[in-house]
């Protein structure tokens, strides 16, 4: 019922044809400017220099002024098909992911630490959001984030 049969074109359309006429009257010509040697630019005296940087109080600390980087993962943790638990107590749940020295740290609620050699800084960043805080110490951040 929706079927249509298209007639073919016997030759290019009217659109065709007037594009092709641009093309073949655009051919020889050169844009303007090029082939032309630069012009050197005038000398005038310099701009005068602004601090346009954030105050130091809206400054956020970049990676390498940072100790380390934490962050709370309540579900759990699933690494190559299989659930991540405390090698102490047996958690698997309710975890605070560190990021410190290129190396992955997991922390159960017990205060229990294990490195996790499978997970790198760059699935942190992935996984994880900008800091919502920074704090003096270790104890402050586990405060902080309720521990």
């Amino acid at each position: 019922m929706f079927h249509r049969i298209r007639r073919r074109a016997k030759g290019p359309s009217e659109a065709q044809r007037r594009f092709m006429e641009m093309v073949k009257q655009m051919q020889d010509q050169v844009p303007p400017g090029v082939g032309v040697p630069p012009t050197e630019p005038e000398h005038s005296a310099p701009a005068a220099v602004v601090d346009d940087f954030l105050p130091p109080e809206l400054r956020v600390p970049s990676h390498d002024q940072l100790d380390g980087r934490m962050t709370a993962w309540p579900q759990p943790l699933v690494l190559d098909g299989e659930v991540v638990a405390c090698s102490v107590c047996g958690t698997y749940r309710d975890w605070l992911i560190l990021s410190t020295r290129d190396q992955i740290w997991l922390r159960c609620r017990a205060g229990h630490q294990q490195q996790e050699t499978r997970l790198d800084t760059a699935w942190y960043n992935r996984h994880t959001g900008p800091a919502d805080a920074t704090h003096a110490t270790f104890e402050d951040c586990l405060r902080h984030l309720g521990r």
